[in-house]
């Protein structure tokens, strides 16, 4: 606006100037020198009036904005009132009710009418019954807590004599254990090969002893079962032979042998058993995935129960083997067993003539008809048909009839491929079993650095005990140790890895 203003102005004055040069020709110059005082004085005037213009119109301005606020604080004012009007009419309302509670109050006969005094009587009425509640709780929760305290020590001398009953009944069936076994042993001592056909009564007598002992009658009644003796079963729970079939001597020698087993194994003194220790670290779990931690470690090196073994070996297998199953397709164990059956396998032969050789001794794999002798076919022939090169070798079976024992044949499989492809070195079942015997080389260098006295006496006497290692490394120990201890040996080594063996 401010230019336009002086735009205009100069376009006036060169205007001006012009239109006085044309009049001031032939005017004396005096009066031509008063005229362009009057035209600065002129415009001195105009352009202090148009400063006074704009000083008006930014003026009127700054009152309209007043205005506006002048009637914006005049709302808020209002609403003060009204505020302040409401809180004096409530003060006005609290002071007649506290004046009336005090005249009421100060009157010993004076009736309470005000809503505001029955409110509070109410309140003090209910809040001194809630003080008697209050007093009657804690009286009953002292009383119960005494109670709980009696119950808690009952318990825990209940928990004491049972304690104390379970260690005398556990000593009490191990020396009837070693009893029994020295009495198998009596029998077996005393009787001897009959030289006449006349028979004395005292043999006749041992000879009947001997038959009962062996045959072990299981028709107890049931009062008399704490004092029974321990039986022997024919089969492990593992489903391994514990009593030869025919020989009668080797069968009472056997019987002997797992009675003293079973004596040495109930004369160990645990204050908690692993059953529950591993029944606290499962239930901690709460169904989720196991972790890798030194409790889990120092629970399998304990042993894993035999009721918990097929999930711990489970868990174990897939934790070496995922980054296999990661790469394979859902159905990828039915997929090598499909084609090793349909297509020409020249693994299969060997595998058909060693299927009744595996466990012999295992009732499981004892006949072509056992349940065991089809899976291990089927893991045989879907793991030859994953690695041509292996194909089969003997030694594998062993390892599938031990992982069938707990696993499914799928898991089996991937047991088996833990074993050979992860655990084992390079060439360890290939058919030069170089890497087999590489491990007998270190192991001899281990026996000459760890055993040197054990090492000299062999080598003194010119034993290759490898030939005797040898196949303890191939299958990991089976045939080589009891049942109890191969299953101890087996729970590590598929958690920990060939560090183990």
């Amino acid at each position: 606006e401010l230019v336009r203003l002086l735009q205009q102005t100069v376009r006036s004055s060169q205007y001006d100037k012009y239109f006085a040069s044309r009049l001031c020709e032939g005017v004396p110059k005096d009066k031509l020198e008063l005229l362009h005082q009057k035209d600065d004085q002129i415009l001195g005037l105009n352009n202090q009036l148009e400063k006074l213009n704009l000083e008006k119109d930014s003026l009127q301005q700054e009152v309209k904005n007043l205005k506006c606020k002048v009637g914006e604080l005049n709302e808020q004012l209002g609403m003060l009132m009204e505020t302040i009007q409401a809180k004096d009419e409530v003060i006005m309302k609290l002071s007649r009710q506290l004046s009336e509670c005090e005249d009421n109050s100060s009157s010993p006969g004076g009736s309470v009418n005000s809503p505001v005094a029955t409110c509070v009587n109410k309140e003090l009425q209910e809040l001194d019954r809630l003080k008697d509640s209050l007093q009657g709780y804690k009286t009953q929760n002292k009383f119960l807590n005494k109670e709980i305290l009696e119950l808690s020590a009952l318990r825990r001398n209940a928990e004491a004599r049972e304690r104390e009953w379970q260690a005398k009944y556990t000593s009490l069936e191990a020396k009837l254990c070693q009893i029994e076994s020295k009495y198998l042993i009596l029998l077996q001592e005393v009787k001897t090969p009959v030289c006449s056909e006349e028979q004395s009564p005292a043999r006749e007598v041992i000879t009947q002893l001997l038959e009962d002992a062996l045959k072990a009658e299981t028709n107890e009644q049931p009062e008399q079962a704490f004092f029974k003796p321990h039986l022997v079963s024919e089969y492990d729970i593992y489903g391994f032979q514990t009593v030869p079939e025919d020989d009668e001597e080797e069968k009472l020698v056997a019987k002997s042998r797992a009675l003293d087993l079973r004596s040495l194994s109930l004369s160990e003194n645990r204050e908690i058993s692993t059953g529950v220790k591993w029944e606290n670290y499962l239930a901690s779990t709460m169904n989720r995935e196991m972790m890798r931690c030194a409790e889990l470690k120092n629970l399998i090196r304990s042993g894993i129960p035999h009721e918990h073994r097929s999930k711990v070996w489970k868990w174990c297998v897939n934790l070496h083997v995922k980054k296999f199953k990661d790469t394979t397709v859902p159905e990828y164990f039915q997929t090598l067993l499909q084609s090793a059956l349909e297509k020409q396998n020249p693994a299969s032969k060997q595998i058909e003539l060693d299927l009744l050789r595996t466990l012999p001794n295992n009732k499981h794999y004892s006949s072509p008809t056992s349940e065991g002798i089809q899976k291990l076919r089927n893991v045989l022939l879907a793991f030859s048909w994953r690695n041509p090169d292996i194909g089969y070798c003997q030694g594998l079976n062993r390892l599938v009839a031990i992982a069938l024992l707990y696993l499914e044949q799928e898991d089996a499989f991937w047991c088996l491929v833990t074993i050979v492809e992860v655990f084992m070195p390079r060439d360890y079942y290939t058919k030069t079993l170089l890497g087999s015997q590489v491990d007998q080389r270190v192991f001899k260098d281990l026996m000459s650095e760890k055993l040197p006295r054990l090492h000299a006496h062999f080598e003194q006497y010119k034993v290759d005990y490898t030939l005797i290692t040898f196949n303890w490394f191939l299958v990991v120990f089976v045939d080589s140790v009891v049942s109890d201890i191969l299953f101890k040996i087996w729970d590590s080594f598929l958690y920990e890895g060939p560090k183990v063996s």
